[in-house]
């Protein structure tokens, strides 16, 4: 449903969303109808109490104002329930006289604006000569009276939309600076100087980009996510996984997926000490404060002369991997925008040099995540068109430049010059690590980059194939890093739009069904569909049928990162995960206990199996550090 349209503009908000907030606000005017008149039988005979009657007078009329809201807020909800939910712009049956009530509903604020300023003043003029609890009980009212009028404000302020002029289109550049004050506001806290001001506007331009042909309120979102949840679980159980077709391409001669297994749980110790001390103490939450804060107080400032930042943190790391400290030959927490921390450390179980770069931490991490426009890379040898995540791209360059021009490299090999290079990291880090392997792959031919949970947009398909032969990602469950990028976004956004035009319940009642499924689960097809059986039939091909497609025929996919398909034909340039990729997913609940430990599966996948956004309350769990690092060792302990 579009935004509701009155006073002369469109607002976030549609005429089927005053279900639950009028709901609300109809308990508490209900309850402070009741206690009002309460208050009135019981000291009916003390009102009088200056002569005037004013006390009186206040509790009466306001008795009469809030039994008219009580009334509107009756009629709001019941015909905001009403009809489906739907893209029409057409207002369905009753609901086309929803604008009518909006304004009546605002003309019944005057009056109850104009009481509420009439009963402070008789409240803090008239009320000598009665009993204290009388006037009390009236200032109690009164106050209520403000503090509602100010949620009521906020609310308005809330659904506020800044580019929703009726009768003008939103020129795009209106949009970007909309969007770019949301970004400083939000990031207030941070410098706003000309470099970041570059970083907001590049942000509020793929913002602005991105929403410029949606109409859909915030709860059309929600309700959209829900209904597509449930769509692909359904679809998901229904699946026999005998006769689906493993798009997974065969792992090359001499590479074992166990090995890689077992290198990559080795490897993820490093990544996921790379952010330092806040999740060594999220994973040990009892032990972690005592060794961190031990060993930092306890130790000479003299012996972290190669740490630039943070000396807490290397305590961490020291406890998170069992080195030593002699080991580390450079560890930075320096964070900026495009520039993220990272350690250089002596890894001689591996026999290598390792370099690990942190995941997102910080507000500055999350600007370089949504600096997601393409930029070019020139990389020798690589036959095709190379460009990369502009934000992570900017970020590995920061560290490529770190390790070659101030030597870390050089003195890292100095010390170990048989050892060979590894590089490794989680999250932001991951995609900064294999763009970094690339970067520096003609220099060290013999390196290996282990990407954990890496971003989804992240390279050209040139540079993604180049990578196979040198990078291994793990991708665990479902994971939403690893399927986001443009591409994917718009599928979704697609997606969405399809699900609520073709929606026949109203919104309420998917939000209430939505909210339940996700917090106690069940089956989805225990939920009614939403539609009906035709409806869903051709909405089943939308929502799957490209990711089919892909199965079926992957180089349909791949063909779209092709020389041969000009980036003008689409409105994102398609982005993908780097090097081979481990896909680890749980066994189906139906083969073990709720009381059993979890067990994971893995196999090599390609770029295929995350061409679309998965939507559960997995999607973040999945991706944090702590989580395949369990799943990971958990593998290696009982085999893939």
């Amino acid at each position: 449903m579009p935004g509701l349209v009155v006073f002369g503009r469109r607002w976030q908000i549609a005429s089927d969303d005053f279900v639950f907030p009028g709901c609300f606000e109809l308990f508490f005017r209900v309850l402070w109808w009741i206690g009002i008149m309460i208050l009135f039988i019981y000291h009916k005979f003390k009102l009088d109490c200056n002569g005037r009657g004013v006390l009186y007078i206040y509790l009466v009329g306001l008795l009469v104002v809030l039994g008219l809201i009580i009334l509107s807020l009756c009629v709001i909800v019941y015909v905001s329930a009403q009809g489906k939910l739907s893209t029409s712009k057409n207002f369905p049956g009753i609901r086309r006289f929803f604008p009518t009530l909006v304004y009546l509903r605002a003309l019944l604020y005057i009056p109850e604006l104009v009481w509420a300023c009439l009963g402070a003043y008789w409240v803090s003029d008239d009320s000598q000569g009665c009993e204290p609890a009388t006037v009390d009980a009236v200032i109690a009212a009164v106050v209520a009276s403000w503090i509602i009028l100010l949620f009521t404000g906020l609310g308005v302020l809330f659904v506020f939309d800044p580019m929703g002029s009726r009768f003008f289109p939103t020129p795009s550049s209106l949009a970007v600076k909309v969007w770019e004050r949301r970004l400083r506001l939000l990031c207030c806290c941070l410098p706003q100087d000309e470099s970041y001001r570059a970083v907001f506007l590049s942000i509020a331009q793929l913002f602005s980009r991105y929403f410029s042909d949606q109409e859909l309120v915030p709860s059309d979102v929600a309700a959209g996510l829900s209904l597509l949840h449930r769509k692909q679980d359904k679809i998901d159980r229904s699946r026999d996984p005998e006769v689906i077709v493993d798009p997974s391409p065969s792992p090359p001669i001499g590479d074992d997926l166990e090995m890689q297994i077992e290198k990559a749980a080795h490897f993820m110790k490093f990544a996921a000490a790379a952010y330092g001390w806040p999740l060594y103490i999220y994973s040990n939450l009892f032990t972690a404060p005592c060794k961190i804060c031990g060993a930092c107080c306890g130790r000479p400032a003299a012996d972290y002369d190669i740490v630039e930042g943070d000396h807490c943190s290397v305590s961490s790391i020291l406890q998170s991997t069992g080195l030593q400290l002699s080991d580390l030959i450079h560890v930075s927490f320096h964070d900026q925008v495009y520039e993220i921390p990272f350690f250089v450390a002596l890894d001689r179980q591996r026999e290598a040099v390792l370099v690990a770069v942190r995941g997102t931490l910080s507000l500055q991490d999350v600007l370089t995540d949504l600096s997601a426009q393409c930029e070019n890379l020139t990389i020798e040898g690589v036959i095709g068109s190379c460009y990369a995540h502009k934000g992570i791209s900017q970020a590995a360059d920061y560290i490529y430049k770190k390790l070659v021009n101030d030597g870390i490299l050089n003195k890292a090999f100095s010390r170990a010059p048989e050892y060979k290079l590894v590089i490794t990291g989680h999250s932001l880090g991951a995609g900064a690590a294999g763009i970094l392997a690339v970067l520096l792959r003609n220099s060290y031919p013999t390196l290996q980059c282990y990407s954990f949970s890496p971003p989804g947009g992240l390279l050209s398909k040139a540079l993604a194939d180049y990578s196979k032969d040198f990078v291994v990602s793990v991708v665990l469950g479902k994971d939403l890093v690893p399927r986001l990028s443009m591409p994917n976004m718009e599928k979704l956004k697609k997606n969405i739009a399809e699900m609520v035009k073709n929606c026949s319940n109203p919104k309420y009642r998917i939000l209430l069904q939505g909210c339940w499924y996700e917090l106690f689960g069940g089956d989805p097809g225990d939920f009614p569909t939403e539609m009906d059986n035709r409806r869903e039939e051709q909405l089943g091909q939308p929502l799957l049928g490209e990711e089919s497609l892909m199965i079926r025929n992957p180089s349909s996919y791949q063909s779209m990162g092709s020389n041969d398909s000009p980036a003008s034909s689409a409105p994102y340039l398609p982005l993908f995960l780097p090097g081979r990729v481990v896909y680890i997913t749980e066994d189906r609940p139906s083969r073990r206990s709720c009381l059993s430990q979890v067990q994971y599966c893995a196999k090599w996948s390609d770029e295929t199996e995350f061409g679309c956004i998965l939507i559960s309350p997995r999607m973040l769990v999945d991706h944090m550090p702590d989580g395949v690092l369990g799943a990971l060792n958990s593998l290696t302990n009982n085999g893939p």
